[in-house]
């Protein structure tokens, strides 16, 4: 790569990351972005240095070559670029930061996941209970609230650790107001820690704790209003229910759960066209495809365990094309379902992306840039999204080798990321929507 190109990448991402950075203007309702982000200003995709790096890391080849052959045409904003909770590699999850650095970086699609408060609001978070590894609430007066507070870790006379700390605080324990008073972190805890100090640590060391300043949470209606502003499409996800804590004071059942994420699109004057419901329970697709049929052709069954409601792996041409015939468009497996290894321990498409594409079923995937580098935390141990190519990996330039074999082999519509960037120069350069 020409360290000139190098330089002008190096340049943009201090200008995105600096602009995602800045917080917004507190507000007792929804956030006012500033004008430069409405949709009547496109946002300067940037999409920084780590495209070129990871291009540079990749063996010798045509891949390499055609990515190469792009890395002075400008980064367009694609929809195959979906954001995974914002930008969380750098950026706290699910906080308007991590969902500014997102657009920034060319995400044509970007995430909320949805949960709950008491008082019924909506709001995004991964998860009803994660507050206390994704936010500061273990060192606020809102700590009372928790279902389990901070409980430190501890050790035997030989210094083994005999319990890890832990704690439980969740969304259905707080009103609005109180969640919105919080901020947020990357998400980790400290195992061992023996203070709250210690256990807000945790931080996987492949990210970074400097953009960790105080995240602003948003709840689900300032997401749609950001997301707006911002020109994306969206993608919420509307997350399980605690088995231990329930609805609780929140008013909700699983459909009226359902049908609030919905109604808060619709009375904001969303498309249909812009929205992408997600769920891992397929009975809230089945209940979107049937109660708001304009948004349930694009909802998204998140296929947890890879067999698409039959039990097993991989589901047949006939499994995928009887969900079609129940309304079901878009399926969405962790990538490890969609790649294998094939004699010579090439990376190929997996006989369930194979299915899939012959019974005419789209597919979604996640997530990219989670698992760490290549060498040092995915072969030595923690193999992540990449457990089923273990053996045809080298190096962190087989990052970009993996998103090439699910857009081009295995036909993927859209791929998440913890960082948007990568996936946004790989789209862009080969021309993809």
């Amino acid at each position: 790569m020409h360290s000139v190109c190098r330089l002008l990448a190096l340049a943009g991402l201090a200008a995105g990351l600096l602009a995602a950075a800045l917080p917004a203007a507190a507000s007792d309702t929804q956030p006012d972005a500033p004008e430069h982000w409405s949709t009547k200003h496109p946002i300067n995709v940037q999409v920084g240095p780590r495209p070129y790096y990871l291009i540079d890391k990749l063996d010798r080849g045509p891949l390499k070559r055609k990515l190469e052959r792009c890395e002075n045409q400008e980064v367009r904003k694609t929809n195959f670029s979906i954001a995974h909770r914002g930008a969380p590699l750098q950026f706290p999850e699910h906080t308007e930061e991590s969902y500014r650095a997102a657009a920034r970086m060319g995400a044509g699609i970007v995430e909320c996941d949805v949960t709950f408060t008491k008082d019924g609001e909506l709001v995004c978070r991964h998860s009803q209970c994660d507050l206390h590894t994704t936010t500061n609430i273990l060192e606020t007066e809102l700590a009372g609230t928790c279902e389990q507070g901070f409980q430190p870790a501890e050790f035997d006379a030989d210094g083994n650790r005999t319990r890890a700390a832990s704690a439980k605080c969740c969304t259905s324990g707080l009103t609005l107001a109180e969640f919105k008073s919080l901020k947020g972190k990357m998400d980790g805890a400290n195992s061992s820690a023996t203070t709250v100090e210690e256990y807000l640590g945790g931080t996987a060391d492949f990210r970074t704790d400097l953009y960790s300043t105080g995240g602003t949470l948003l709840s689900h209606k300032e997401s749609i209003k950001l997301f707006k502003q911002l020109g994306v499409s969206m993608t919420p996800e509307l997350k399980g229910v605690d088995s231990a804590v329930g609805f609780g004071d929140s008013g909700f059942t699983q459909k009226s759960y359902a049908a609030r994420m919905i109604r808060d699109y619709i009375d904001a004057g969303i498309s249909p066209r812009k929205v992408w419901p997600q769920s891992f329970d397929i009975g809230d697709v089945y209940y979107w495809i049937k109660k708001f049929p304009d948004y349930g052709k694009r909802a998204v069954f998140l296929d947890g365990d890879g067999t698409a409601t039959t039990g097993t792996f991989p589901p047949a041409v006939a499994d995928f094309r009887a969900l079609r015939k129940k309304g079901v468009n878009i399926v969405a497996p962790s990538i490890p379902y969609l790649l294998t290894l094939d004699s010579q321990d090439n990376m190929i498409a997996s006989d369930y992306a194979r299915n899939a594409r012959k019974a005419r079923m789209k597919v979604i995937s996640w997530s990219m840039e989670r698992s760490g580098r290549i060498v040092e935390d995915v072969i030595e141990g923690s193999p992540g999204y990449y457990s089923t190519v273990l053996d045809g990996l080298k190096n962190d330039g087989d990052i970009i080798r993996s998103i090439d074999v699910l857009a081009r082999d295995a036909g993927v519509i859209g791929l998440f990321s913890d960082w948007p960037g990568t996936v946004s120069y790989y789209a862009s350069c080969m021309g993809l929507k």
